[in-house]
């Protein structure tokens, strides 16, 4: 069985549409795919539809952009947690509406260096996601022949350092995984040592914050993620069976918006994709809620 639990689609800042991801899955032979758009559930119904007609078993979620108190970012992947619970809802939308804000200020930035860009050009090539964001600005710099994929753009321009890098509102990281689980959710660490360099036993992300997140509810670590090196990926293997936590391996596939990040590049073993949904279950049960169920193939 292989199993894909990190995904996006043009609901957020994938370029497949959610049935086109859903069938892209399929071609690359995944049995089990997780749809988890940033910030938003705005995706699951399509993706739900494909799910049904291609026979492939779909686990709905989104990943979360929080701060922790240290003021270092985290992403926090959300599994069927119910996306109508209030205070997830609030949650959400303050980060998306971080996202839209900043666009305007990247684009004074831009002009400052002699980039005209607007945001009618950037809606436009976004497709409609839930909140246009730095990739979507990314592709109008592209279409604009100012570089060549989006990776030029983060690099120099729009990441942390670039000429017109502008930070953004995080969601608390304790009150957000409050909110998932109140809404009967699982939670997992995206990639926790794969956007900073955390050292070789994880500095700020290391075992003792792990352990303290496990303590505040935490499910898993997604341990084998293409930005984790092979040692990172022993040490947090390590980490995980130290705190009892779940393990997953994921593509974070974005279509052509991320390169070397095929569907299928990375798997969840069964076992753990098994002891994710037990947990997801336990949460659902203790919050009360209705929560989405996995779409069966």
């Amino acid at each position: 069985m292989r199993i894909d639990l990190h995904t996006h689609s043009r609901a957020s800042d994938g370029t497949d549409s959610p049935r086109e991801l859903v069938h892209a899955a399929t071609a690359a032979g995944l049995d089990v795919l997780a749809i988890t758009d940033h910030d938003t559930s705005d995706g699951w119904a399509e993706a739900t539809d494909a799910a049904h007609e291609v026979g492939l078993t779909l686990v709905r979620g989104m990943e979360i952009s929080t701060r922790m108190a240290s003021g270092l970012g985290l992403h926090l992947l959300a599994y069927l947690p119910d996306p109508t619970y209030p205070p997830l809802v609030e949650g959400l939308q303050r980060v998306l509406d971080g996202r839209d804000e900043r666009v305007p200020a990247i684009l004074d930035r831009l002009r400052e260096h002699d980039v005209d860009l607007t945001e009618a050009d950037v809606r436009r090539l976004a497709g409609g996601p839930a909140a246009v964001g730095r990739p979507h600005i990314a592709d109008a710099m592209i279409a604009a022949g100012v570089v060549t994929d989006r990776n030029e753009a983060f690099r120099d321009w729009l990441g942390w350092g670039g000429r017109a890098f502008v930070g953004r509102y995080a969601a608390p990281l304790e009150p957000l995984m409050d909110a998932v689980h109140g809404a009967g959710g699982a939670t997992v660490v995206a990639h926790p040592w794969g956007r900073h360099d955390h050292g070789p036993d994880g500095g700020a992300m290391g075992e003792a914050a792990l352990a303290g997140l496990r303590d505040a509810g935490l499910t898993g670590i997604e341990v084998d993620h293409q930005d984790h090196s092979r040692v990172a990926r022993e040490t947090l293997r390590a980490i995980a069976r130290n705190l009892d936590l779940v393990v997953t391996g994921s593509s974070d596939y974005h279509g052509t918006g991320k390169v070397d990040h095929e569907l299928g590049c990375n798997t969840t073993d069964p076992d753990d994709y098994a002891r994710l949904l037990e947990r997801a279950a336990s949460a659902a049960a203790a919050s009360g809620r209705t929560t989405p169920e996995v779409v069966v193939a």
